[in-house]
């Protein structure tokens, strides 16, 4: 799938890091650009979620072992925007020497809100059902936000900074196919897939 902005990108607004000295320290400065829009070259949008939405049936799929980290470095949730499935471990860390506070903010899922005061500190969570999406804020920074989708499957994705994600190994059949971004809304659309054959899906948002 390949994501675009259609139109002008925004200039990106800076976010003013106030009341934490140490993530002034962190990130050399007392500003940094915000990261809620941000396109690349030839107008690829980064940072959409692109995940199948409808079609998968009855098929099941085992759960990962290896957890699927988030990490909090430089007073920023990094990825900003990423995909675990009901079950599977996510992994809070703090790379940071300071404190953080991580609120989740489930609707269908329990939300939590759990400490992490100290660099190398992390702790694990499993969501119970599938959302998309849940986000995730710092009570200590109020500039910090991630989104986790949460799914039964595997077949998701980030848009990196060229604005594309691959859902391989889709079994054949007809898919509806959802991008979401966390400030432009969401986008459908229905694709059919034959054994062997793949295809690329194109979306496109604008404000």
């Amino acid at each position: 799938a390949t994501v675009i902005f259609d139109g002008q990108p925004p200039a990106p607004e800076m976010i003013t890091l106030t009341g934490d000295p140490k993530c002034v320290s962190e990130n050399g400065g007392p500003q940094r650009a915000d990261e809620r829009i941000v396109v690349g070259d030839n107008q690829s949008l980064q940072n959409v979620f692109v995940y199948v939405k409808d079609g998968l049936g009855s098929f099941g799929f085992p759960i990962p072992s290896a957890p699927v980290v988030l990490d909090q470095d430089k007073c920023r949730y990094t990825p900003r925007v990423l995909g675990v499935r009901v079950g599977q471990t996510l992994q809070v860390h703090n790379s940071d020497p300071l404190l953080h506070n991580v609120r989740s903010n489930g609707v269908i899922n329990q939300a939590f809100n759990k400490s992490t005061p100290l660099e190398g500190v992390s702790f694990n969570h499993t969501f119970a059902t599938k959302e998309v999406m849940v986000p995730f804020k710092c009570d200590v920074h109020g500039w910090m936000s991630a989104y986790v989708g949460v799914l039964d499957h595997p077949y998701f994705g980030t848009t990196a900074q060229d604005g594309k994600v691959v859902l391989a190994n889709l079994p054949p059949g007809t898919y509806t196919v959802g991008a979401w971004h966390e400030t432009l809304g969401t986008r459908t659309q229905q694709v059919t897939i034959a054994a062997k054959e793949s295809k690329d899906v194109s979306f496109s948002f604008a404000r």
